[in-house]
C-alpha cells in the first residue's frame, strides 16, 4: 500500500436524529467505530477532511489510520451514508481491524490495456459487467484495486469471477453463485445490432 490516510475523530456523547443534524452544522459527520472484540465508539469528523480523503479511490479500500484524542486505531471505511440530493456525507461506519483476523472488503477492478486488447485492435467492443468484488484477506495483504489485463483478450473472449487473479492471500469472500462474467470482448457490430434490434421491437407512437 503506497498511501496513507490519517482521521481525525472527535468523541460524542449526544445520540439521535436532532444531535447528528447539530452536530453536521458544525461542519462534523456523526461517525461509529466498531469491532476489534471492543466496545463501539461514538464520534465525528471533520466533513471538508473527509471529502478531500473521499477523492482519492484508495481510501476506500485502505487501512485508515484513525485518531481520538490519544489513541490511534487502524480502521477501516465499512460503510457511508450520503445525501440523497446533495453533496453531503450524512453519517460513516468504521470497523477497527486486527492484523491477524481476516476482513471482507469489497474493492474495484480495474481493467488495465483496455485498447491493447487483441480483440478491441481487430475492432471489438469492451463490455464490463462487474467492477468490484468482495474480498476476504489479512489486513497486510489488502490491496487498493484488484489488476485485470487484458491484452490477451480477444473477440469473443470472457473473463469470469473465478478466473480474476488474486494478489497472494487474497481470496473471494464466498464462492459466487454462480460463474458471472466480468469483462468480455463483443464484435465491433455487437452494440450496433443491438441497437436495431431495440428500435424493432419499439411500439409504434
Amino acid at each position: 500500500m503506497s498511501v496513507s490516510f490519517d482521521v481525525i475523530g472527535l468523541p460524542r456523547q449526544d445520540t439521535g436524529k436532532g444531535a447528528s443534524r447539530r452536530l453536521r452544522r458544525t461542519g462534523q459527520v456523526p461517525a461509529i467505530v466498531y469491532g476489534g472484540h471492543r466496545d463501539p465508539e461514538m464520534i465525528s469528523v471533520s466533513h471538508s477532511e473527509l471529502l478531500r480523503h473521499l477523492n482519492n479511490e484508495a481510501f476506500y479500500s485502505h487501512i485508515l489510520d484513525l485518531q481520538v484524542g490519544d489513541a490511534k486505531t487502524k480502521v477501516v471505511l465499512k460503510d457511508m451514508q450520503r445525501h440523497p440530493a446533495k453533496p453531503f456525507i450524512l453519517h460513516v461506519d468504521f470497523q477497527r481491524v486486527s492484523a491477524d483476523e481476516k476482513i471482507r472488503m469489497v474493492v474495484p477492478l480495474h481493467f488495465e490495456n483496455e485498447q491493447q486488447a487483441k480483440g478491441v485492435k481487430l475492432g471489438g467492443r469492451v463490455s464490463h459487467a462487474i467492477t468490484e468484488i468482495e474480498i476476504s484477506c489479512l489486513p497486510k495483504d489488502l490491496p487498493e484495486f484488484i489488476g485485470i489485463d487484458m491484452t490477451e483478450m480477444d473477440v469473443g473472449d470472457i473473463l469470469h469471477i473465478s478466473e480474476i487473479p488474486l494478489p497472494p492471500g487474497v481470496e473471494l469472500a464466498h464462492a459466487p453463485d454462480s460463474d458471472e462474467p466480468v469483462v468480455m470482448v463483443h464484435s465491433g457490430h455487437a452494440g450496433g445490432a443491438m441497437g436495431e434490434e431495440g428500435e424493432e421491437g419499439e411500439p409504434s407512437a
